[in-house]
């Protein structure tokens, strides 16, 4: 293990990324225009999240303009799609769809959400479609690096953590509660069982991001095989996911959720790939933890206990959810895998012997296929 690195350090992925500086200036532009500024707006303080991952881009900024002789101002964020040079970890960045999912919840529901101001698709301003949100202030447990190993949520007492997971949880709940939820979100509907789409799009994109290019992961297959062998019989109601439902997506003040954010795995599905999701991405770092010889939070986001609170919260009785951790963990494995290819591609890895090996999380998954994994 000497060679591996220090997961107490925050790890730097590289990408291409946009000059800071060009984008205050087309910032500046788009917004002058948009609200008929009386002069150009003032784009300041550009940067970007520390705590940020492989989706969309996201831009911080201030910005400062007056109309009619009116000043205005205000704290921002920008979601962009990621440069085409910068390897993207994901197929597609349909950015008005999750700004039409976050509208949609903001309506139905008393989810804690950003502020939305403005969303722009004709591409001209910044070279693709990208909307603006208003900036909320608070703090995210980090997943680089983990907060298994570092930081406010590992040094919080256990009953801080409880009720973080509990608010956490009444999120999950609010959402899926959402009425009709393919007539809200008709842009997230289609022919046939959501359940069935949403493993059909996974497989699409295992082949977009590896197999398409010959880099076919023999665990990933299994894992898809494994799934049509335990299909469940009923999967229940369709309801909104959230899709990367866990606590590093939410903004938090003191261990209150304050804003919900990344909705670019919002889909109609079972309530359980939500649960199953944010049980098994803490399980993934507390395993990590495992591994380097650190106690992590094992007592945090217990399978059993998040899927009883859930009941709790939700009036909804968990169900098939070693199917669920299963396809979560496979889920997992397709974006671990494409970011070892971008690490290859940027000279930061070598190719692995084992094609198996570009899953970091290898032997969870292939113990979860076998029956053997120890949840508790």
């Amino acid at each position: 293990m000497a060679d591996d690195p220090d997961p107490t350090e925050r790890t730097r992925l590289t990408v291409s990324e946009r000059d800071l500086d060009h984008l205050a200036a087309d910032l500046s532009r788009w917004l002058g225009d948009r609200v008929g500024a009386d002069g150009p707006p003032v784009i300041s303080e550009l940067t970007r999240p520390q705590a940020g991952g492989m989706s969309s881009t996201s831009i911080l900024f201030e910005a400062e303009w007056s109309v009619g002789g009116r000043a205005e101002s205000g704290s921002f964020v920008a979601r962009m799609v990621p440069e085409d040079d910068s390897f993207p970890v994901f197929e597609t960045y349909d950015l008005a769809t999750q700004y039409h999912v976050i509208e949609g919840v903001a309506a139905a529901t008393d989810v804690p959400v950003p502020e939305l101001c403005w969303l722009d698709t004709d591409e001209k301003a910044l070279g693709s479609t990208f909307f603006v949100m208003r900036r909320v202030d608070g703090r995210v447990p980090s997943d680089n690096p983990p907060y298994v190993f570092v930081g406010w949520l590992l040094d919080a007492r256990a009953e801080e953590r409880d009720r973080l997971t509990g608010d956490t949880l009444e999120i999950f709940a609010k959402i899926h509660a959402i009425a009709d939820p393919a007539a809200r979100f008709p842009m997230l509907d289609g022919p046939g069982s959501a359940l069935r789409r949403h493993v059909d799009a996974q497989k699409a994109w295992y082949r977009w991001a590896l197999a398409d290019d010959g880099y076919e992961i023999p665990l990933i297959e299994r894992g898809f095989a494994w799934l049509e062998q335990h299909w469940p019989a009923d999967p229940g109601p369709d309801v909104l996911s959230w899709g990367d439902a866990r606590p590093g997506n939410i903004i938090y003040r003191e261990f209150e959720p304050v804003a919900v954010l990344d909705w670019e795995m919002a889909a109609l599905g079972p309530r359980e790939l939500d649960v199953a999701w944010v049980i098994f991405i803490h399980r993934f770092f507390q395993d990590l933890a495992v591994k380097f010889g650190q106690p992590g939070l094992p007592d945090f986001l217990r399978r059993d206990a998040v899927a009883a609170e859930y009941e709790k919260r939700s009036g909804y009785r968990v169900r098939d959810l070693d199917f669920y951790l299963v396809y979560a963990a496979l889920r997992h494995a397709i974006v671990m895998a494409r970011v070892t290819r971008r690490m290859i591609h940027f000279g930061e890895a070598t190719v692995p012997e084992d094609r198996d090996d570009y899953v970091m999380h290898r032997a969870s998954l292939e113990a979860m296929l076998d029956g053997t994994y120890e949840w508790d």
